[in-house]
């Protein structure tokens, strides 16, 4: 056998040469597709409400197998809420002693 001729050996090269050009081309398209700043955050917001309804659906199946640690949860987070005025309606109110005003005639802008 002889050798491949120069120029068969350079049309080869150059067909290796093309077709690795166009791998790399397919590579960085759907790179480019992947790495889209509106297709990653579609595929964020569709992984977020997967998640969110997976973690929803779990805290309804909870809260069915444990009604009464719920009512307790509620209770709680209620009198948090409330603390203030739950606080006040058993605050002493301030006596005032007779004859006492809390303004004085001629000293302020209520006159």
């Amino acid at each position: 056998m002889s050798a491949p001729l120069p120029t068969l050996r350079l049309a080869e090269a150059e067909a290796e040469a093309l077709a690795a050009r166009e791998r790399l081309n397919a590579t960085l398209g759907k790179l480019q597709v992947r790495l889209n700043p509106r297709a990653l955050a579609l595929q964020a917001a569709r992984e977020l409400t997967d998640k969110g309804g997976a973690a929803a659906q779990a805290s309804l199946n909870t809260a069915v197998r444990n009604p009464g640690a719920v009512a307790g949860a509620t209770a709680v987070a209620g009198l948090f809420l409330a603390r203030h005025r739950i606080v006040s309606l058993f605050r002493r109110k301030p006596k005032h002693k007779p004859g006492h005003r809390d303004h004085e005639p001629g000293l302020g802008p209520q006159d």
